[in-house]
């Protein structure tokens, strides 16, 4: 055996010996399954969870698939997290489990009133049980906020591929296609959310795009109002088009009146190509096996030479100094939970709970558009990801197992990865490290990562682990510009990308639960803001003399800890156990916010109630047990009046002095689309997030 053979093998064997002692230095509360308590629902639970609803002839359950609104249908099951009191009296005192639940949510639409009710069926795994629950505090959901149901999908694109029959010579003339040629996917329906103008409205305006080249959509022109509202489709009615800058009643107004020259068209040039090989926009859109040799050559790959500092088991992951558990929630997205450093918890939970989209524009593409990422569900949301391209070749990816709009458990294979890496490198072509935190970070990190599309729109989200304490959370936002049809008012909110395209200035806000425990479930809340002050204290000196010196406020309510946009934030954001102060920092945690727009008031869209998060770049709570997410899956399509409003969480006005305390964070940026936009949208400041990061300030 040679000398870089013998190396090697030592390398490989003084890894394993370094975690088989990690393991044997596990904290007792890793063992014996307690932290099964945060796993998601296994197939065989939700097969379980299911049987238990169909049996229940009361219920008239049907399947999803069935093509009609007016059924009664299972939307959802997913695991109901326990409330926390009961969770840590189980993981810190050794009490009994807690009981798991499923959480279920089933659209009631074969009834004379349509409604959305959510159930938590128990105990799990043999349910004997279902009771009504709310997803807000004294709230429920309407009928017309639910999502949109792959079922009310393909009766849309029925409808209207029947309404534009009309318009089949006006679409082959400015497009070369029509909706009845044999032609695969050339033209395709998109469609502008909230669906609505006010709250129990299902009016969704769709825009006819051509597939192009690139793998890209442009616009036709068109615009379609379709009302949707009633679990009948024979009352859908097609209430309004747009077509280069006027309005129409119908498709055979539209048809008439352009047969008799009445109509100043627009005919797009540019054709579809055929027969050529182009890559895909993303490479997580398509299955790795399919992706083409080119691409897969020409991508950056990482290896690693040295076996990872992190294990995985079930749920829960195992590096250096952190232990955390995860869930990729199909209602809202990645959630950490139970995460410790060196042995003391620091969060309860961290966790994406929305992303928003605000476009501005004179057209409806533009005006309506507010795109939230909670609302659209993991089959058009979760990926999987490509090894060598979205993670590593030797990245562990992560299967996770989601009921969303199905008959049945759905695998996404690899909907997650983690991996180790240097640090001041990021894995990806488009994404940089453009923020980082003051602490040092030399050495490695871990990375947990997961993508979502929304619409046009694909979110990067990681969180990143650090040897010295230092965890990150980040979004990168990447994808298809949002492109409408050029007309002369537009020029306020749009830029020019192509000939007739033009891409809306938009923004995206992005919001957190920070839900802190550091060492402890009775923390404080104090910031720290350099201020210029006369630091000139001898008699003799007649001017004064100015120095930084630093600001220190405590915060005994929730109302003073709500910080508004338009104002920059303290230097400092502090969480601090008083009680543990022999633990040096690891009993206070600084939280840095990255964002580009923390000091620029944000659109009137603030107003709707869905929405109202976006006011407050950092608030700080009391936890509630209602008070566990800042949206839902039904603000999408009712903001206005939606069953959980963040607002509420601070009217309460609790004190926050030395309890259990909850950081919600927004952050975001604004982008000014350009011409090399067009097919794939990426800039190096199209990021933001937070930093948490152990802290030991003398006399603070």
């Amino acid at each position: 055996m040679g000398m870089a053979q013998k190396s090697q093998t030592l390398g490989w064997v003084t890894s394993i010996l370094l975690l088989q002692m990690a393991i044997a230095e596990r904290p007792r509360w890793t063992l014996n399954g307690k932290p099964r308590v945060f796993l998601d629902l296994s197939v065989y639970e939700i097969k379980i969870v299911k049987d238990f609803l169909m049996d229940k002839k009361e219920l008239q359950l049907q399947s999803s698939e069935t093509p009609t609104l007016g059924k009664n249908s299972v939307y959802l099951i997913e695991m109901l997290l326990p409330d926390k009191e009961d969770v840590l009296e189980f993981l810190d005192k050794g009490k009994r489990f807690p009981v798991r639940e499923a959480r279920v949510v089933i659209f009631f639409g074969a009834q004379e009133h349509p409604k959305v009710t959510e159930f938590a069926v128990g105990p799990l795994p043999t349910p004997i049980y279902m009771r009504e629950i709310s997803p807000g505090p004294g709230h429920n959901p309407s009928w017309a906020s639910r999502p949109i149901s792959k079922a009310e999908y393909r009766l849309i694109h029925s409808i209207l591929t029947e309404a534009m029959k009309p318009l089949h010579q006006l679409l082959l003339d400015t497009t070369d296609y029509s909706l009845e040629d044999n032609v695969k996917d050339a033209l395709t329906f998109t469609f502008m959310a909230p669906h609505g103008t006010k709250s129990d409205q299902r009016r969704s305006w769709f825009m006819l795009q051509r597939f192009m080249a690139s793998h890209s959509l442009q616009p036709t022109g068109l615009e379609i109002l379709l009302d949707h509202g009633s679990t009948d489709v024979q009352h859908w009615k097609v209430e309004q088009l747009w077509y280069n800058g006027k309005a129409y009643d119908s498709p055979e107004e539209l048809a008439q009146k352009y047969a008799h020259g009445e109509v100043s068209i627009t005919v797009l040039m540019e054709s579809i190509a055929e027969d050529t090989e182009q890559p895909p926009v993303f490479s997580f859109s398509s299955d790795p096996e399919e992706l083409p040799t080119s691409i897969s050559m020409a991508r950056p790959r990482v290896s690693v030479s040295h076996v990872p500092a992190y294990t995985v088991e079930d749920n829960m992951v195992f590096y250096r100094d952190w232990i955390f558990s995860f869930r990729l929630r199909p209602s809202s997205g990645l959630q950490l939970l139970n995460v410790h450093f060196q042995g003391v918890r620091i969060a309860y939970e961290v966790s994406v709970q929305e992303a928003v989209a605000h476009f501005g524009g004179h057209i409806s593409a533009g005006t309506q558009t507010k795109y939230m990422d909670v609302g659209w569900g993991p089959d058009g949301a979760t990926h999987q990801l490509v090894p060598g391209i979205d993670c590593p070749d030797t990245a562990t990816f992560l299967e996770v197992i989601h009921h969303y709009d199905t008959d049945k458990p759905v695998s996404y294979p690899q909907a997650l990865c983690l991996f180790e890496m240097p640090t001041g490198h990021h894995f990806n072509s488009n994404f940089r490290e453009d923020f980082n935190s003051s602490a040092g970070t030399n050495g490695r990190k871990l990375v947990l990562r997961t993508i979502s599309t929304v619409h046009h729109y694909d979110y990067i989200w990681d969180f990143m682990f650090y040897p010295n304490g230092v965890m990150k959370a980040k979004m990168h936002a990447t994808g298809l510009i949002h492109a409408t049809f050029y007309q002369p008012k537009e020029m306020r909110y749009i830029s020019q990308s192509q000939t007739h395209l033009f891409s809306n200035i938009h923004t995206h806000l992005v919001h957190y639960r920070i839900d802190l425990d550091v060492a402890g479930t009775r923390n404080s809340f104090q910031t720290l803001q350099i201020i210029w002050e006369n630091i000139n204290n001898s008699k003799k000196r007649r001017h004064p003399v100015l120095g930084n010196t630093l600001k220190k406020t405590h915060y005994s309510q929730e109302h003073q800890a709500a910080f508004h946009f338009g104002k920059p934030l303290p230097n400092y954001l502090i969480f601090s156990n008083l009680h543990t102060s022999h633990l040096g920092p690891r009993s206070r945690y600084h939280l840095q916010v990255h964002s580009k727009i923390h000091q620029v008031q944000l659109p009137g869209y603030q107003k709707k109630r869905g929405v109202s998060w976006t006011r407050y770049p950092l608030a700080v709570t009391e936890y509630q047990d209602d008070e566990k997410c800042s949206s839902s899956i039904y603000t999408q399509n009712n903001p206005w009046n939606p069953p959980v409003v963040f607002e509420d969480f601070i009217q309460n006005d609790t004190n926050i002095e030395d309890k259990d305390l909850v950081a919600w964070v927004t952050v975001g940026f604004r982008n000014i689309p350009r011409s090399e936009d067009s097919a794939n949208m990426t800039t190096p400041k199209s990021s933001a997030g937070f930093v948490l990061q152990p802290i030991n300030l003398p006399g603070v």
